[in-house]
């Protein structure tokens, strides 16, 4: 092999799990895992304020879940109204035993604070 070939190799070697990290660079672990998400407005026609966080799969960690809802929420907000102020309804902070879990997922609630 040509010195050329070899360069190209180790280039294309060392680039590519690089590239694979690009696939969502908004993936985040929280205490140890990626959690599935959805947040969204409870409804647009009358105010993006109010949303909702839903995190899946949370017996994966109930405090990773927690931390994931915070930040959903926290760049839900900042995108609609530029604060990360929360007031949440059902949140984070919220006691384990007031969190309803149904099928491994849980929905958390709140509202922008602006």
């Amino acid at each position: 092999m040509s010195g050329k070939t070899v360069l190209l190799l180790l280039v294309a070697a060392l680039a590519g799990p690089v590239a694979c990290g690009r696939d969502n660079p908004n993936r985040i672990a929280f205490d140890g895992v990626i959690f599935k998400s959805k947040t969204k407005a409870v409804d647009k026609k009358v105010s993006r304020a109010d949303f909702t966080s839903t995190i899946y799969k949370v017996s994966q960690s109930v405090d990773g879940a927690r931390d994931a809802a915070r930040y959903q929420g926290t760049i839900y907000c900042v995108t609609n109204y530029g604060s990360s102020r929360i007031a949440w309804t059902i949140g984070p902070e919220t006691e384990i035993s007031r969190l309803a879990i149904v099928d491994d997922t849980i929905t958390f609630r709140g509202k922008c604070d602006p």
